[in-house]
């Protein structure tokens, strides 16, 4: 049984990144939303992508970006992925893969059964169905993803879906051995849960929910 993928997404500092790297992430994530405390600028993107290459795979989270800022991740920090984690439609996946020739991972937000039955629009085209929590309409500032919330596990039939997806959405070291066990994971993604306050990682957080996936996942 091969060993579940995992994800440190939303980094922003190199000491945080090297941390992820050396615990032995499987990818890394960079956020390019200018309203998400974890946003970073093409330029650091590029300088903390140096630090990972060749050791964990760099995903580039974007959110409905339009290809001007698609162009320029690509040629500044080449990224191995892009995540789609806004309202995008099929034939956008589509498009980004034609033009960045980069596998696109689509973040598909529940919050019930129709949500996970969607993301089957996305099976052809995306490399990868990440599934994030939906943030409730009442949560104030709320951001596409990092709110640290988490939705109904059981909705993801374990095994049940084609290889390859990813669970995010309030993962943290203490559920995520429930979370791999519920679901069949086979790719964790964490951010919000190796925090000390939103866009602040912390490097004992990052080792910890690595370990504690290595020994349960």
């Amino acid at each position: 049984m091969s060993k579940t993928k995992i994800k440190v997404c939303g980094l922003s500092n190199p000491t945080h990144v090297r941390t992820a790297v050396e615990a032995g992430a499987d990818y890394v994530g960079f956020m390019f939303y200018e309203p998400s405390p974890r946003n970073v600028s093409t330029q650091v993107a590029q300088g903390l992508a140096t630090l990972a290459r060749g050791r964990s795979k760099i995903v580039a989270i974007v959110v409905d970006a339009d290809d001007g800022l698609i162009d320029r991740i690509n040629a500044e920090v080449k990224p191995d992925f892009f995540q789609a984690h806004g309202s995008e439609t099929p034939d956008r996946i589509g498009e980004i893969q034609a033009r960045t020739g980069v596998p696109v991972i689509k973040a598909i937000k529940v919050s019930g059964a129709d949500d996970i039955e969607a993301a089957s629009a996305y099976a052809d085209v995306a490399a990868m169905v990440l599934f994030d929590a939906k943030a409730p309409e009442t949560l104030a500032n709320a951001l596409p993803g990092g709110n640290g919330i988490s939705f109904d596990w059981n909705l993801l039939p374990g095994g049940g879906l084609r290889d390859g997806f990813m669970l995010s959405g309030g993962l943290e070291a203490d559920n995520v051995a429930d979370a791999i066990a519920v679901t069949g994971a086979p790719a964790v993604d964490v951010s919000s849960g190796v925090e000390t306050a939103p866009g602040v990682k912390d490097d004992a957080a990052i080792v910890k929910f690595i370990e504690a996936v290595r020994q349960h996942g």
